[in-house]
């Protein structure tokens, strides 16, 4: 962090993805000394770290090592203008979706520009971030933008930026479609008879450990249901309801579609 700590760090929007990533940041050793964020409404969060030393709404530096963009898309166009006087080494960052890179290029000129799209995880150090650069982003600007999302979780780097629809499909609304599916075992489980409190209880604990169990396995997701599937026992009845034609597979690659059609729209 010594090259972030010396130069500054510029963050524009901070709500709860731009918060997570200041708190890795810091863990990492970043100096809140180091910080400018510029935010409309700061926080407890924010005002605490104002205390410490970071500046907060105050005078940007001239040259910080990297900006952050992490404010909503309606707000971009304003937030661009007002970067035009960059410095055209100073890499920028953004997590906004549907804003594209010939965008970016178009209002902030000839300069390393990367996209990111992170998951609502990163709030407690396990999102997965996929980011892609624009022409003038080289090595060096990918990893410092690797290392800094890191602090966050995982990070993939993308091939071409139409995949970031994609992306934003499965892993940016990924979180929810599991939301849904733990709502539901929830309501199931209140269904047969289970006080509320214990299915919230079950609900949350089977979805939180199965997960937890696949990441730390490694191993196939198709290969661990076979794993925990008896022939005619009581797994494979459910199953068998749940992977008919018209069943949970179909529809999530049904929602990922919309959800890809709409991060397209979105972005045009």
């Amino acid at each position: 962090m010594k090259d972030l700590n010396d130069g500054g760090v510029l963050v524009v929007g901070c709500g709860r993805m731009g918060g997570a990533l200041l708190d890795g940041w810091i863990a990492q050793g970043l100096q809140p000394a180091s910080l400018w964020i510029e935010d409309p409404h700061p926080g407890d969060r924010l005002l605490a770290l104002a205390a410490q030393g970071a500046h907060v709404n105050a005078p940007r530096p001239a040259r910080p090592a990297v900006v952050l963009l992490a404010v909503k898309p309606q707000m971009m166009a304003e937030v661009l203008a007002g970067l035009a006087a960059l410095p055209a080494d100073v890499p920028v960052l953004s997590v906004a979706a549907g804003v594209s890179l010939q965008q970016y290029g178009a209002a902030l000129g000839d300069r390393a520009i990367i996209r990111a799209m992170p998951n609502t995880p990163a709030l407690v150090g396990r999102g997965i971030t996929a980011i892609i650069g624009n022409d003038h982003a080289g090595p060096g600007h990918l990893a410092l933008a690797t290392r800094m999302f890191s602090a966050a979780g995982e990070v993939v780097a993308l091939e071409a930026e139409a995949q970031i629809d994609a992306v934003t499909a499965i892993s940016g609304s990924g979180p929810a479609y599991l939301f849904l599916f733990a709502e539901a075992l929830e309501q199931a489980a209140h269904a047969l008879g289970l006080p509320e409190a214990l299915a919230r209880q079950l609900a949350c604990g089977t979805v939180g450990g199965a997960a937890a169990l696949m990441v730390a396995s490694g191993r196939d997701a198709a290969e661990l249901r076979r794993e925990v599937t008896s022939p005619a026992g009581t797994t494979a009845a459910a199953l068998a309801v749940l992977m008919r034609p018209d069943g949970l597979p179909d529809l999530i690659a049904q929602a990922a579609e919309a959800a890809r059609d709409r991060s397209v729209a979105l972005g045009q």
